[in-house]
């Protein structure tokens, strides 16, 4: 579904707390801080999902977001993201490195290890987001390009560019099957820019075998609410063996049941942070995500988050209202 948020819709007064509401939704949870002293700021943001994928085009006054160690610690995402500066400039600072981003300039940057993107001036920014494991590129080697300025007019990335443009054009057009493709297409489009960059080939010399992963992936993604997924639909909507399917995983680390838990857990620690969904009851989000026994899904998320979803929505709350109080602007 499309997604638009809009600091226009809301009083001045409240913009600057609903931004970084806006952002760490849409995102990963940041920390927003802003320039001018009078409050004044505006920004909108319009966003989709494409089955793992997630895009959005971000126009922004100046203000910097922050993903601090503390945000990684209790909140980490397992994702990669790409920023491409289509207006404005931006400073994207990860890993010691800081890459100065001018038009049709980009850089890709990963949520588990702390980051600043600021801004000084009104911008328009595209970003995606996807989990580490689509990529199928060793993260060590990736990591060695994090916050480095990749240019959108030369090689691999003249194509890159236009084509990301292209795709945020088509924000909320794209229908969920299309989606799915469209996102396994992306994804390895991307994949092949930093391989170039990095002088590798894709993870797998098999490129069938790839693109293959990306399709299941994706396809995952858009199931996570049913409760009754598993391998064998997933093998045999795909037309291969079980056993060739715990194969494919295995060759990225993982496992498809584990794929599958985090990627619900995500969704469900996600929604548990959310405001806007303080009304609806634990258990339904646990079966908005495919736990339907509330006893099981609790347990599974303690494991995971070393808290129970109650409390870990209690806590969320609480952090939230204390850094309202602490904050200077209150």
């Amino acid at each position: 579904m499309p997604y638009l948020a809009r600091t226009g819709d809301v009083p001045q007064a409240e913009r600057r707390d609903y931004w970084q509401h806006v952002v760490s939704d849409a995102f990963v949870p940041l920390e927003v801080s802003f320039p001018r002293a009078d409050g004044a700021f505006d920004g909108l943001l319009r966003g989709a999902t494409m089955g793992a994928l997630s895009i959005c085009d971000v126009d922004t006054g100046a203000h910097a977001a922050r993903r601090t160690p503390k945000l990684v610690t209790t909140s980490p995402a397992g994702c990669y993201k790409l920023g491409l500066m289509v207006r404005g400039s931006g400073v994207l600072c990860q890993d010691g490195r800081e890459a100065a981003l001018a038009p049709g300039e980009f850089a890709v940057y990963d949520t588990d290890r702390p980051y600043t993107l600021a801004f000084t001036e009104a911008s328009r920014l595209l970003v995606l987001i996807f989990p580490r494991a689509m990529l199928g590129l060793p993260p060590d080697r990736i990591a060695r390009v994090t916050a480095t300025t990749l240019s959108g007019q030369h090689g691999l990335g003249a194509l890159l560019g236009p084509f990301l443009l292209g795709i945020g054009g088509l924000l909320g057009e794209v229908d969920d099957r299309s989606g799915v493709r469209l996102a396994g297409n992306v994804v390895d489009l991307v994949a092949t820019t930093l391989a170039d960059r990095l002088e590798l080939t894709v993870a797998d010399s098999d490129g069938g075998r790839h693109a293959l992963f990306l399709r299941i992936t994706s396809f995952i993604e858009v199931r996570l609410g049913d409760a009754d997924l598993g391998p064998g639909d997933i093998a045999a909507a795909h037309h291969i063996s079980t056993r060739y399917l715990h194969k494919l995983f295995h060759a990225e680390g993982t496992t498809v049941s584990t794929w599958i838990r985090e990627r619900r857990l995500e969704r469900c620690g996600r929604d548990l942070r959310d405001p806007l969904q303080n009304a609806r009851p634990v258990s339904a989000i646990g079966t908005r995500w495919g736990y339907a026994d509330a006893a099981h899904f609790s347990r599974i998320f303690k494991a995971a988050f070393g808290t129970s979803p109650r409390e870990y929505r209690h806590g969320q709350a609480v952090c939230a209202r204390r850094q309202d109080r602490d904050s200077p602007l209150a």
